[in-house]
């Protein structure tokens, strides 16, 4: 299956609590941390939520 890196580049500081919690499920909590998650419709539900504040390489 494919990969695609995810990384933080917005903070969560006055955004809704649904978006933290949803940079939290994508397992970013840190400004500029980067995690390898699989290409599947869930994950890119979640990256387009916040989609402001991650940059996705593939």
């Amino acid at each position: 299956m494919a990969t695609i890196k995810i990384t933080q580049t917005g903070s969560p500081i006055r955004r809704t609590p649904d978006q933290r919690k949803t940079l939290i499920g994508l397992g970013l909590n840190k400004m500029h941390k980067t995690v390898e998650l699989n290409d599947t419709p869930e994950v890119r539900g979640m990256i387009r939520k916040v989609q402001h504040m991650v940059t996705v390489a593939e």
